[in-house]
């Protein structure tokens, strides 16, 4: 089942953020719960997961993001995919992708961004045949 997350998701969904980095499992701290529940109310953040026997095993963030150029239509942003490694290779990532793509649409979007810190052929391949390339823009990132 894909869908968007909700309150009860999140262990689950930092069970599977710990594959994305190597993290360890976060405490539930005042200020992790705080950041939670502003995604949660944000609107214009969507967290999708891909569900399987009651255990999230994909997931991505899109984000929409206001915009001024383009007829003031938005552009959606995608981050943090990710999906547990023994579920790899069952397009579930592409689906959660295809449904943050389905968001983009209905927001007006006129363009997804992802970025990916991955230099491997297959995650870069993955990328490519789910829509994306490499070619029409350049990305820099400035880590603070």
């Amino acid at each position: 089942m894909i869908r968007e997350i909700i309150n009860e998701d999140f262990n689950g969904l930092m069970q599977l953020y710990m594959q994305l980095h190597g993290d360890s499992m976060p405490e539930k701290t005042p200020e992790i719960m705080e950041v939670w529940n502003r995604i949660l109310e944000d609107k214009e953040h969507h967290i999708i997961i891909a569900e399987e026997e009651g255990k999230i095993v994909s997931s991505c963030v899109c984000v929409i993001i206001p915009n001024l150029t383009h007829n003031q239509r938005p552009y959606a942003f995608i981050e943090n995919v990710v999906t547990d490694k023994h579920y790899r290779n069952k397009g579930l990532a592409t689906a959660c992708l295809n449904y943050a793509k389905e968001i983009a649409l209905k927001e007006k979007c006129y363009k997804l961004m992802l970025l990916t810190g991955s230099k491997k052929d297959s995650t870069l391949n993955f990328y490519e045949q789910a829509g994306y390339n490499q070619n029409d823009k350049t990305a820099f990132i400035q880590w603070i």
